[in-house]
């Protein structure tokens, strides 16, 4: 998706925190999930980091903090480090998860929060000085039954680690797209590894024909509530020919069997892809920002 460079944010001073964000624990596990079932859709890739790899665990690439409110209650959770997610609900959580943002185990590379908050972790985290590198505006699309049954010719399957290549390759393209960045070369070893995961967990459904990928979406996150999909790709030769929406809906069918919401990001901007995604029965319910550091 593409990115417009981000605005300049004129300096603030750095608010006094009322009290410090701590680092989670495995034994904080059933109390953070609770706190983050209030917005189960939002909170998606943090619930499912938390079920597949545990709270404390090298997978996650970052660490898990929290803050207390005066009354001891949790009122803002992070994930700190390669993709820094926040769920902060109140502005001294805010402002704590943003300062042990500062010295993270793991450079943090991307922000991603509900509505501005990504912006507003950033300005604190930096204490207003200097911008994130690049900045996005996406829009949410959810899919809930009912939902409308549409034919599709193809059949969806899950990847296999024989197609591991060919699929990484048409990840990265997206990847390059978004944030001018190619995995493959950046880091080609560990992007395969984490590519094959994602294929050894039953994760990436494809489209092979004559062994060309024609269609393909990973679920990145997956919880009792919520998937949340990502890496849609349809190959040049089939774009703007309707298999990409009649693919989605189909694939979408088959996973509201497993839960009751299915979602996505999509760049403001990519105004064909929406409409792709509302031909497949996706509608519009919010917006986001992520920010690139």
């Amino acid at each position: 998706m593409p990115y417009e460079a981000a605005s300049q944010v004129p300096p603030t001073l750095a608010a006094p925190l009322a009290s410090p964000a701590f680092r989670l624990r495995q034994a904080d596990e059933a109390e953070v999930l609770r706190f983050l079932a209030v917005d189960p859709v939002q909170t998606v890739v943090m619930c499912s980091y938390i079920a597949d790899n545990g709270i404390e665990s090298e997978l996650n690439r970052g660490t898990f903090f929290g803050h207390r409110a005066s009354d001891g209650r949790l009122d803002g959770v992070a994930l700190i480090g390669h993709s820094t997610l926040v769920e902060a609900r109140s502005e001294d959580a805010m402002t704590a998860l943003a300062a042990t943002a500062r010295t993270p185990e793991i450079p943090v590379h991307l922000i991603m929060s509900n509505g501005n908050d990504a912006q507003k972790f950033f300005d604190r985290m930096s204490m207003g000085v200097g911008t994130p590198r690049l900045r996005c505006v996406e829009d949410r699309f959810e899919a809930a039954f009912p939902f409308a049954v549409q034919g599709c010719e193809y059949a969806i399957a899950n990847a296999d680690e024989s197609q591991l290549e060919i699929v990484a390759r048409a990840q990265a393209e997206l990847a390059f797209i978004e944030c001018g960045v190619d995995p493959m070369i950046r880091d080609r070893e560990g992007f395969l590894s984490r590519v094959a995961r994602r294929i050894e967990q039953g994760r990436v459904f494809s489209i092979f024909e004559d062994g060309k990928l024609l269609f393909k979406a990973d679920i990145i996150a997956e919880t009792k509530e919520t998937i949340y999909l990502e890496g849609i790709y349809v190959h040049p030769e089939f774009r703007s020919k309707g298999i990409g929406a009649r693919s989605l809906a189909a694939l979408t069918v088959q996973l509201l069997s497993r839960v009751p919401n299915i979602c996505l990001l999509s760049n403001v901007d990519f105004v064909n892809a929406h409409k792709c995604y509302g031909k497949a029965g996706y509608r519009r319910t919010g917006q986001c920002v992520t920010l690139l550091v």
